[in-house]
């Protein structure tokens, strides 16, 4: 994405390549307004609600690593949470071996934690980790706020950025899969039920049955709106499959441009491809992948394709929700993974992805490693990361430097055609001449009075079609 250093001034008839102007326009035009909650007031809409995100507290439980990795996480969080829409007032961490089941923090930090929520007047706390529904009930009764996880805030974003019906479908399936268990955690609002089967303290008549009804509807209504999500992202990916066939049959090779949120691979692909997508300072903006044709210096034709960004413990909703569009990665001949050379754990960020690419079987795919914003990291930081990784290529999308280097490196990665050929084309057959130059390499061109005298590098197929013209 983009860098957050100051941008060299563009002429107003200078459009900026990386960013994709209209679309970041589209979508600023519509931000959340401070105070206006968008929670649905019913469930059995069996839509997840928008979290209402305005003024928060961050908390997280440090259980190993060092406390630079602990501060990190939290950082981290703070831009999920800004990305959601939300101002960050304050960040606590605890340190434990492992979080309490209870409470998350443990019941002497819960009384600081709401200390701290007066004081500063925040309405919401955001957990730096995927709590059970019990840990959820149990933190919003004692801080008297709502409290969010990392899982719930990831989604929440996802649901803000979703464009296409296929990125919409998957992201409200991941929603109604971290929903389904938590339809009692969420609060007083969502517990419908009003006591045990023998009656007791706190029940009445009229409040016990139609208490679990409602949950027992509630969660009948969402298990049936999955099953419909899935067999529309099944029909989807289908079709994902067939043009993906398509493309494979036609010889033409596949990239995929891989990498943490916000390390800059959009930016990466409009500046090689001219593609115009979006691009935003943002954690997740980029949901739905984009393809575009381009050529290298050889002139043969490869695809790029920009995917959803990782993090550090993405939700397994997520990966499983958006596996149809992760597997464009496992299906490509080569991943470019763009990583962020300004951030400070990059090392963390490309374990946190190439976990993610294992998790979908794309861990065995060659892998060459782009270190982008090289024109915002110090260059101590530079000199690390050319230790760390020698065979990296290092780039700055904002500006175009090391972009022409990168192309060579892609060129050099990309499959080769396995037939080597001599051919003698009519000038009638440009169609033949024209998909050497698409998908196999010319090695050698000569204009003889019966035609094109080629010598070629093509793959099994064209090298079939072009048998009858071999000399």
């Amino acid at each position: 994405m983009l860098n957050t250093h100051q941008a060299p001034v563009l002429e107003l008839d200078e459009p900026d390549v990386t960013t994709g102007e209209l679309e970041l326009e589209e979508r600023h035009s519509l931000r959340r307004v401070a105070g206006l909650s968008t929670e649905l007031t019913d469930i059995t809409e069996v839509e997840y609600r928008q979290l209402r995100l305005e003024r928060v507290v961050l908390v997280g439980v440090w259980t190993e690593g060092t406390a630079e990795d602990a501060d990190n996480s939290l950082t981290e969080l703070a831009a999920l949470a800004e990305t959601a829409g939300s101002q960050v007032l304050e960040g606590l961490i605890q340190r434990r071996s492992r979080p309490d089941t209870a409470t998350f923090i443990g019941r002497g930090k819960v009384e600081e934690l709401r200390e701290a929520v007066i004081a500063t007047g925040a309405d919401t706390v955001i957990c730096d980790g995927e709590l059970s529904p019990s840990q959820l009930r149990n933190l919003e009764q004692q801080t008297k706020v709502k409290v969010v996880d990392r899982t719930a805030l990831i989604l929440d974003i996802f649901a803000q950025h979703a464009k296409s019906k296929e990125g919409k479908a998957q992201v409200e399936l991941a929603q109604l899969q971290y929903l389904l268990p938590r339809l009692r955690g969420w609060g007083e609002s969502l517990s419908r039920q009003g006591g045990g089967a023998g009656g007791g303290a706190g029940g009445g008549v009229g409040t016990r049955g139609p208490g679990e009804t409602k949950i027992e509807t509630d969660r009948r209504r969402i298990n049936q709106r999955i099953s419909k999500l899935r067999r529309e992202i099944k029909a989807m990916r289908t079709v994902r499959q067939t043009k993906r066939s398509r493309r494979a049959n036609s010889g033409v090779p596949a990239v995929a441009i891989a990498g943490y949120t916000n390390a800059g691979k959009s930016s990466l692909l409009n500046r090689l491809t001219q593609a115009g997508v979006l691009v935003e300072d943002a954690l997740f903006a980029t949901l739905d992948p984009t393809t575009r044709r381009t050529a290298a210096e050889d002139g043969r034709v490869y695809t790029l394709s920009d995917t959803v960004g990782f993090v550090r413990h993405l939700p397994h909703q997520i990966v499983e929700a958006f596996r149809s569009t992760l597997e464009e990665v496992s299906y490509a001949d080569l991943v470019v993974h763009v990583v962020d050379g300004a951030h400070p754990d990059p090392e963390g960020q490309v374990s946190a992805v190439r976990e993610v690419l294992a998790e979908v079987s794309a861990d065995s795919i060659p892998e060459l490693l782009v270190i982008n914003k090289m024109d915002a990291a110090d260059e101590e930081t530079m000199l690390r990361l050319k230790r760390t990784w020698p065979e990296a290529v290092f780039v700055s999308a904002r500006s175009g430097a090391g972009i022409a280097e990168l192309h060579q490196a892609i060129a050099e990665r990309l499959p080769k055609p396995a037939v080597d050929l001599r051919v003698l084309l009519p000038y009638d057959r440009g169609d033949l001449v024209a998909r050497i130059h698409r998908t196999g390499q010319v090695l050698q061109t000569q204009h003889v009075e019966a035609g094109i005298e080629l010598r070629v590098r093509v793959g099994e197929a064209l090298a079939a079609d072009l048998s009858n013209f071999v000399i």
